[in-house]
C-alpha cells in the first residue's frame, strides 16, 4: 500500500508518521493558543488596564512620597534660613547696641570732662571776681577813710565780710554792688563831686 503525502514527501515508516503527527499536533496546539489569545482581546485589554492602573497607582504613591520629601526639604531649608537670618539680625542688633553704648559712654565722658572744665572755669572766675570785689571794697574803704576821715558804715563792712565767707550767693550780689559803686564813683567824678 502506498500513501501519498499532499506535500510531496511521503512517510517512510510508522515511526516517522507518528513523529509527523506529533509535530502537527504541537503546531496545531500553538496555533490554537495563539488564536485563543488573539480572540480574547477583551480579557487582554482588561489585564493590561489593570496592569496600567497598578503602575499608575505605584507612580502616584511614588510622586506623593517625592513631593512630601521635597516639601520637608524645602521646609527644613526655610527653617534653617530663618534661624540664620534671626542669628544675623541678633548679632547686628547686639553690635549696634555695643556701638551705641560705646558712643553714649564716650559722649558722657566728654560731657563730664566739659562740665568739670566749665565748673573749674566758673570757680576760677568766681574767685577772681570775689578777689576783685574784695579789692574794690577795700579800695572804697580806704578812699572813704581818706576823704572823709570816717570808716565805712558797719552794714557795708558786714556785707563785705559775708561776701568773703560765703562766696557763692554773695558773689553775684557783690559783683553787682561793686559794679554799682564803680558806676556811682565814675558818675561823681564826671560831675566833679567827691565821696
Amino acid at each position: 500500500m502506498s500513501h501519498k503525502n499532499p506535500h510531496g514527501s511521503g512517510a517512510k515508516g510508522p515511526d516517522e508518521l507518528r513523529h509527523q503527527i506529533e509535530q502537527t499536533r504541537s503546531q496545531l496546539g500553538d496555533t490554537v493558543e495563539q488564536l485563543v489569545g488573539k480572540a480574547d482581546m477583551k480579557g487582554r485589554a482588561k489585564a493590561r488596564a489593570a496592569d496600567l492602573k497598578d503602575k499608575a497607582g505605584a507612580m502616584t504613591v511614588q510622586l506623593r512620597s517625592s513631593a512630601a520629601q521635597a516639601g520637608h526639604t524645602v521646609q527644613e531649608r526655610a527653617v534653617r534660613t530663618g534661624h540664620a537670618m534671626q542669628e544675623r539680625s541678633s548679632h547686628a542688633r547686639h553690635a549696634m547696641q555695643d556701638r551705641s553704648g560705646h558712643a553714649r559712654h564716650a559722649v558722657q565722658d566728654r560731657s563730664g570732662h566739659a562740665r568739670h572744665a566749665l565748673q573749674e572755669r566758673a570757680t576760677s572766675a568766681g574767685h577772681t571776681l570775689q578777689e576783685q570785689a574784695t579789692s574794690a571794697g577795700h579800695a572804697l574803704q580806704e578812699r572813704r577813710a581818706r576823704h572823709t576821715g570816717r570808716p565805712l558804715p558797719e552794714s557795708v563792712r558786714r556785707a563785705l565780710d559775708a561776701g568773703r565767707r560765703h562766696p557763692g550767693p554773695v558773689l553775684t550780689a557783690g559783683a553787682l554792688a561793686t559794679a554799682a559803686v564803680a558806676g556811682v564813683i565814675a558818675w561823681r567824678r564826671q560831675h566833679g563831686r567827691r565821696c
